[in-house]
Order: C-alpha cells, then structure tokens, then sequence
C-alpha cells in the first residue's frame, strides 16, 4: 500500500529562494504548521464507539488509504469469520462524525473478560488515516480504554501491527500504550527478506534449487489448484503436526473470490503431479505466505526451494517491500522452533518482533495528562 504524497503548489526556484522558518531550526513549529495541527486536534473529539454494519464501506475505505493497515483489517476480509468470534470492533471519529481510526476486535474466546485486537488475526491493532499521533493517538486509546470498559472488559489485549506492514512509519501506538500502563505480554519472531536488500543466501539452498530443477520440477500461479493443494496442506499437517489449517477451504476460496490478486497460490509439479505449493496473501508492502505444503515425493527433490524463489520474484514484481515467510515461535512466545526459523533465514532472511501487549482496562486514566 503505497504511502500517500504531498505536492506543494508553486515553482521550485521560487521556494528555494524564500528565506527558512528560524522557527523550524529551532525545533518550534511555524504559524502554519502549528494552526494545521491545532486544527486537527481540535476536529477530533475522542470519540470511541462500537462498530456499526453501516460503517463497513467507509471502514474499508479508511483501512485502504491509511499509515497501517493491510486487506486483514477489512470488514471484507474480517467476515469470513462468520460467528466463530464476538465481534467488538471499535471505530473512532472526528467531530464531523468521519472515521479517523478503527480497531477490529473480538471477545477472546478462551476468557470473556478479555478483548482481543484480534484474536482471529496475526495481527490486529488501531488502524488509523495518519491524523492519529503522539498525544492524540494517548487520548484515543484512552478512549477506547473508557469504551471496553464500560462494556464490562477488564483487559485489551493489542497485536501491533508489525512494522514492516506499514505504508508509512505508524508506531505511535505502542508508544501510547506503554504510556497508559501496558505490559508485554507475548512476542514473536518472524524470519523475513527486505527485497532491496536480500541478506545471505546459505550456500546449501543453491545445490536444492538446483536438485529441483535438475529432476523437473516446474513452479506456477493457479487458482485451479487449490484442492488438491488443500489436501496435501491437511495431510501434511495431521501426519507431521497433529494439527489442522486455521482456515477450511470453503474460507479460503471465500477469500479469494473477495481478494482475487491478494491471495495467491504457488505450486510445483512433476509432470502432473502437485507435489509442494505455498498460499500467500499480499498484506500492503508484504507478500506473506500464509500455508507451505510438501508431499514426500515433494521432499525428496526439493520442491519448495523453487516455490520460495518463485514467491520472492512474485513478491518484486508485485511491488512488496518485504516477503515474510511468517513466525516460528512455541508457546505463547516463549519457545523457538530453531530448525524451522534456520531453514527460512537460510533464504536470506531476518528477524522481524510481532508484539503483543495487554493492558488493565481499570488502570487507564480516560483522559491522561498530554505529553508536554
């Protein structure tokens, strides 16, 4: 999600002859600068209510053009979860009544006390225009801090979104959190590549690629794989994990008939035979695969080397800063799965904090002392 420009009227020679702002040097802000961001203060009220259906579209609306957040934070993509969660989706407002923030959440399942910002993502958080920052983004969370509690929570648990899926730099609110008391409660680490500057490819990756390459296998983007794709997703991860996918298919096909160039499949085939493929979503600057899936015959020739290297010239093409091959953390946090988190730097990637806080609904002040 590209980062929205600013184009100032007037020639280039006429403003490099004006005479600087003293004001600016001095880190003071001149009379314009200052009027701007008192009247932004001034249209937001703090203004923390529940989501309503009828904010769907300017929900969405806000959600594309903002600093932070990607297709997840949608209502588009937040409905697939049907009924499985509680929604308590907050939105704020300026005085006007226009959305300048919102913050998909739910009831945590495991604890009703407990609101999740949210439960059913990899990352949740508050998602707002850019208008939100230092002491106001305070104030708003203070506001929503004020809303869950009148609603009966005692805690908000908040997944930030991670960095690297910012349009533009957005961390404001975990500063604010921590400025209203939050405590850490989870971290996580993903392995991720930085296209621009892809870090060292380990030496053994180059002799699996060409493993791949040497016994045929072929890598393409198709949709119509996805069955089959799926079956092997839920063989491998009952065999080897005793689990199953987070999502059904029926979800996933849902998805991409929502997203239709968001959701990608990748797969490779000998001859005919599917045997590895990875599902990605483009999440802003980010192609993040979501479901990696081998059969042993797969294994045997090194067929995800060349899906991996498939995805990553997708993710360039696509115009993704960044290709995530997502977290390999146990446990809450407290455990890596170090062969899993190797075999993804051995790429040329690196580490990237997913954090979680929590914060005591009792313990926020509704309106806290402003930073001077």
């Amino acid at each position: 999600m590209a980062a929205e420009g600013i184009r100032v009227a007037g020639s280039t020679k006429a403003r490099e002859n004006e005479a600087p702002d003293t004001r600016a040097a001095a880190g003071q802000a001149s009379p314009a600068a200052a009027g701007s961001k008192a009247g932004e203060a001034a249209a937001w009220t703090g203004l923390a209510r529940a989501y309503r259906p009828d904010d769907a579209a300017a929900w969405d609306d806000l959600v594309a053009r903002s600093a932070n957040g990607t297709i997840l934070h949608t209502r588009k993509f937040l409905a697939y979860h049907g009924d499985r969660f509680r929604d308590r989706s907050l939105v704020v407002t300026k005085s006007n009544g226009k959305l300048t923030g919102v913050l998909p959440a739910a009831e945590d399942p495991a604890d009703p006390s407990v609101v999740t910002s949210h439960p059913g993502l990899t990352y949740g958080g508050l998602v707002h225009d850019g208008t939100l920052y230092g002491g106001l983004l305070i104030e708003a969370l203070a506001g929503v801090a004020a809303e869950y509690r009148a609603q009966g929570f005692g805690r908000l648990r908040y997944r930030a979104v991670p960095s690297i899926y910012h349009s533009s730099p957005a961390a404001d609110d975990q500063y604010a959190l921590s400025r209203l008391g939050a405590d850490r409660y989870r971290r996580d680490l993903a392995a991720v590549i930085k296209l621009a500057h892809r870090g060292r490819v380990w030496s053994g990756r180059k002799a699996w690629r060409k493993r791949a390459e040497t016994a045929g296998v072929r890598t393409e983007e198709n949709w119509d794989d996805i069955a089959g794709y799926w079956r092997i997703l839920e063989e491998n991860l009952a065999a080897r994990h005793d689990a199953t996918p987070t999502h059904s298919l029926a979800e996933i096909e849902y998805l991409h008939e929502q997203f239709p160039t968001e959701v990608v499949l990748l797969t490779a085939k000998l001859g005919d035979t599917l045997v590895a493929g990875n599902l990605f979503i483009v999440e802003g600057p980010v192609l993040q695969a979501r479901y990696t899936a081998t059969t042993s015959e797969g294994r045997t020739v090194s067929a995800t080397d060349l899906v991996i290297e498939h995805g990553i010239a997708l993710a360039a093409a696509r115009g993704c800063e960044f290709y995530s091959m997502g977290t390999s953390t146990l446990d809450g946090g407290r455990q890596l799965n170090e062969s899993q988190y190797a075999f993804k730097v051995s790429f040329g990637g690196g580490g990237v904090i997913h954090e979680t806080c929590e914060l005591d609904l009792e313990r926020v002040a509704d309106r806290p002392e402003m930073p001077g």
